[in-house]
């Protein structure tokens, strides 16, 4: 569309007065710019550049899922510290007392067992729910945890004994597995009940055989 306007017009054919050709399109206003619109990831409302959130990893193409709601996390409670378990741990040894006191209730073999002019005393840690005390037999396939095999050898001893057994407070009891020649602590005279665990003290003593003595110990 042409614009003209009132005034005079030269030779040129400009307007002598506004400078206005004489046929010159009308002035076209600028484009104003659309705003830019920002896509939100449907999740968890981050902006979102491509199809997936890089924030939480939604699809912005699938259904919609309602946005969670942060939950607040508890600070750590600080607990106080707790005293370590303590270890056990067994030693064996040749006791004359206690063979002494057996020579002195007699029985069918009581004068023929001697008492070993040396034997080292052994050590033996305790560990898991239970440990076995006796001597071992490769044709029985009888392998106790704590083996009084000899030499010395304490014949009075049983193959399967005795047990150790771990009681929810930390410490040991003693079993006696209904052995020939019974168990005994701390030097009496009354036999365990077999298959009944009596808890042990720290420093106790269980005897077993004609001179095997075993002894606890709280490390």
């Amino acid at each position: 569309m042409s614009t003209t306007c009132e005034h005079s017009w030269g030779e040129d054919g400009f307007c002598e007065i506004c400078g206005l050709a004489a046929s010159s399109p009308a002035p076209v206003a600028e484009a104003t710019p659309e705003p830019v619109q920002v896509r939100e990831c449907p999740s968890c409302g981050a902006p979102l550049d491509d199809r997936f959130c890089e924030d939480c990893g939604a699809d912005s193409l699938a259904t919609p899922q309602p946005r969670s709601t942060p939950v607040a996390v508890p600070a750590p409670v600080k607990e106080s510290p707790v005293a370590s378990a303590r270890t056990w741990s067994v030693v064996v040894s040749a006791d004359r007392k206690y063979y002494e006191s057996v020579k002195a209730d007699g029985g069918p073999d009581a004068d023929t067992i001697m008492f070993p002019p040396y034997c080292p005393d052994r050590h033996f840690e305790l560990h898991g729910e239970q440990v076995s005390i006796g001597r071992r037999s490769a044709t029985r396939g009888i392998q106790p945890d704590i083996d009084l095999t000899g030499p010395p050898e304490d014949p009075g001893v049983s193959r399967l004994h005795a047990l150790l057994v771990a009681e929810a407070d930390g410490g040991w009891a003693i079993v006696d597995i209904n052995s020939a020649n019974g168990t005994t602590l701390n030097y009496r005279r009354d036999m365990l009940k077999p298959n009944t665990p009596r808890t042990l003290e720290d420093g106790d003593r269980v005897h077993i055989g004609a001179w095997t003595t075993i002894t606890l110990h709280a490390d």
